[in-house]
């Protein structure tokens, strides 16, 4: 929900804050009075320190030549990660449906490689695009991104043969290393 008109930047979205929050042990709370205002408070647990000093994650920028297919219905989405997979040397198509992104794989002259698929689309769900996808193509390597974390329906598309996740927000790094993981493993 937004109180902004139609294609007007929407901020990152109730959903996608409370996922972020939640996957870091949080929660919010909302206080809100008619002609006041809302109110948003954000809890997240303190940190420990050394925990950070022995987390070691990859943050090398991996690059790749490869053709992505990119479905989101957020155009700001589509935007930043475009830019990103293009800086990572990626060939992108873009789609901001499900339908239409069925329609550039099956009439793509491009070999598409991977397909970036978002979980929560209006019309043709993420679930739905997947199934389309893999009965055109069993082979299909697809990244599943969603601002919630790997919840349930997420899980049973995992097992169906989706080859990874990533949860938005995503650096670029995230992103880069998530591709290599899938598109370097034949």
């Amino acid at each position: 929900f937004s109180t902004k008109e139609r294609g007007r930047n929407t901020g990152m979205g109730l959903a996608s804050v409370y996922g972020i929050i939640k996957n870091h042990g949080g929660y919010v709370n909302v206080e809100s009075k008619p002609g006041a205002g809302t109110s948003f408070m954000i809890y997240l647990p303190a940190s420990d320190n050394q925990a950070e000093d022995e987390l070691k994650i990859d943050s090398r920028i991996h690059k790749g030549v490869e053709t992505v297919l990119l479905i989101d219905d957020e155009q700001m989405i589509i935007d930043v990660a475009s830019r990103m997979l293009e800086e990572l040397g990626y060939k992108v198509l873009s789609a901001t449906s499900g339908k239409q992104g069925i329609d550039i794989f099956h009439n793509s002259t491009e070999k598409i490689e991977l397909v970036i698929l978002d979980m929560i689309m209006p019309g043709l769900s993420g679930k739905e695009a997947f199934d389309i996808l893999r009965q055109k193509n069993p082979s299909v390597k697809v990244l599943l991104s969603s601002g919630f974390s790997l919840d349930n329906q997420a899980k049973d598309i995992m097992t169906e043969g989706c080859k990874g996740f990533i949860q938005k927000p995503f650096t670029m790094a995230e992103l880069s290393r998530k591709l290599r993981e899938i598109l370097d493993n034949k």
